[in-house]
């Protein structure tokens, strides 16, 4: 089931590749204001997988010279929301109802996050009146490691409220 967040990457998605990851992150930004100050890079998106990228760069760079560990988890929240948003109905309001977020080690490079629904995530976001799901998450450093692991649970409730 489209809704109109999934209808534009749809379209993004025709484009031609060489631009089609520019389209995508501008897209983002001008919609998700504070995302788009980490400078994340959107690669793909998809209504099952996401894959989103962030370069350590001195604007997200803690005191140790790694990626800051809220730019981090800014990352992993913006992977899971972009697939959860491709799926919610447009009656529907997604909303982030929790997230964990466990630093196993310190970080090296830049980051990518991969976020991914299964089938049957989807067929519940559609067919239920409001509820919430964790989205899974996996994010590794340059050294091919996952510095952390991400929970993040989504919900989605009526845009109208019921009297």
């Amino acid at each position: 089931m489209a809704n109109k967040f999934s209808t534009i990457i749809s379209k993004v998605n025709k484009t031609p590749r060489f631009i089609r990851s520019f389209l995508l992150t501008k897209l983002f930004s001008s919609k998700v204001k504070f995302a788009g100050t980490t400078g994340i890079v959107i690669k793909e998106i998809t209504p099952q997988k996401t894959k989103l990228c962030l370069a350590n760069k001195k604007a997200v760079q803690n005191h140790i010279g790694g990626i800051h560990a809220i730019a981090a988890a800014v990352l992993a929240e913006s992977a899971t929301g972009i697939v959860f948003g491709m799926n919610v109905p447009d009656s529907k309001l997604p909303l982030l109802k929790s997230m964990q977020v466990n630093y196993q080690r310190r970080m090296q490079g830049g980051l990518t996050a991969v976020s991914r629904l299964s089938d049957e995530q989807i067929a519940l976001i559609s067919q239920e009146e409001k509820g919430s799901i964790f989205v899974p998450v996996t994010i590794e450093d340059e050294s091919g490691q996952a510095p952390i692991e991400c929970q993040m649970e989504w919900a989605w409730v009526s845009k109208k409220r019921t009297k």
